[in-house]
């Protein structure tokens, strides 16, 4: 089994933008002078940015799901806060309280670090039902009520949420209402074995420091350039064929799979879809979107909306392996490129 011998050669280009890159792309190659691999998750990171929707990210410990979330922030620049979910946490520790001011006599508004342009919640699945629903308002509304006032919350604001898959104690399953609220679930996986020498080997040197490339204002602009992305009126309608699809396998030809289906994906997976696909061919250089951007991001924006039965559990049935399956049955559109 061969191994590089050092961090030359294409893992040292990896991490050297070229003079003529976007924004986008300087932003990518300066995350991954910290992160070996792990593309597909950080390219839906910036899809998310782009398309200001909220992303959670699962998988097992050691990962790194959290450093690519906390190196994509310094990267963007703005304010970022991290929170560590522990099952004692209570809503006003994330969203603020009022607070008695004894030389005036009045109670003030201590705003909480949901404020903020970047949240990473970490090990979200840890918190328990009132944190949750506390955190439900602010990723939907972008507010926060504490007493009776309302207070917003700054432009851009995302939440990147991390869990893990493995652990069952001291953790509660989210709210099927908040699951719905986040774009897309992105499910990391360990990485190779040419992959994890070079992260061992940037552990034992300094780390790198992540150079802010653009700011929250810029932000704003490029997510305004991608809502100028065209979309097909037959790409929405692939969309909308997925979810109903995903409610009712059997209009697709897939009665076998009925039974594992509880419930489908709500009508914000297709809002969710187009949205994160027309963000991804801005990404990936286009001013319009085709079909393969769709099926690329299905599986991230559908999972974790499905409700599988009993039945798909005994079986050993998984939310993937149904959506792999509407994606085959179901027909895709043909590109109809930036014709109107």
């Amino acid at each position: 089994m061969s191994m590089p011998a050092s961090r030359t050669g294409k893992w040292a280009e990896a991490v050297s933008a070229p003079a003529s890159a976007g924004p986008i792309e300087k932003v990518r190659y300066e995350v991954k002078k910290t992160i070996v691999g792990q593309d597909p998750l950080l390219e839906r990171l910036i899809v998310a940015l782009l398309a200001r929707g909220h992303i959670l990210v699962e998988g097992v410990p050691g990962l790194a799901k959290t450093l690519a979330v906390k190196s994509l922030a310094e990267a963007i620049g703005g304010d970022f806060h991290r929170v560590q979910f522990t099952p004692d946490l209570v809503p006003a520790d994330i969203i603020g309280t009022r607070v008695y001011h004894q030389p005036t006599g009045e109670f003030q508004v201590s705003l909480g670090p949901v404020f903020t342009n970047l949240l990473l919640a970490d090990e979200i699945n840890r918190a328990p039902a009132k944190v949750q629903s506390a955190l439900l308002e602010v990723m939907q509304e972008r507010q926060v009520t504490i007493g009776r006032e309302t207070h917003p919350v700054p432009n851009p604001f995302l939440v990147m949420a991390t869990q893990n898959p493995i652990e069952s104690e001291g953790t509660y399953p989210l709210p099927e209402a908040q699951v719905d609220r986040f774009m897309m679930k992105v499910v990391v996986d360990y990485p190779s074995v040419t992959e994890e020498f070079v992260v061992v080997e940037r552990a034992l040197a300094p780390a790198t420091p992540i150079q802010r490339i653009i700011d929250p204002a810029t932000l704003v602009g490029l997510q305004q350039e991608a809502d100028r992305v065209y979309v097909d009126p037959s790409l929405i309608e692939y969309a909308v064929a997925l979810a109903h699809a995903s409610r009712d396998p059997g209009r697709v030809g897939l009665t076998d799979l009925a039974r594992y289906v509880t419930f489908g994906a709500s009508p914000r997976s297709s809002i969710s879809l187009v949205l994160a696909a027309r963000a991804l061919a801005y990404v990936r250089g286009r001013e319009y979107a085709v079909p393969e951007d769709l099926t690329d991001l299905a599986l991230d924006v559908l999972r974790h909306r499905l409700v599988l039965s009993y039945e798909a559990l005994s079986d050993e049935v998984t939310a993937d392996l149904i959506l792999s399956k509407i994606l085959a049955n179901v027909a895709m559109p043909e590109p109809a490129g930036r014709g109107r």
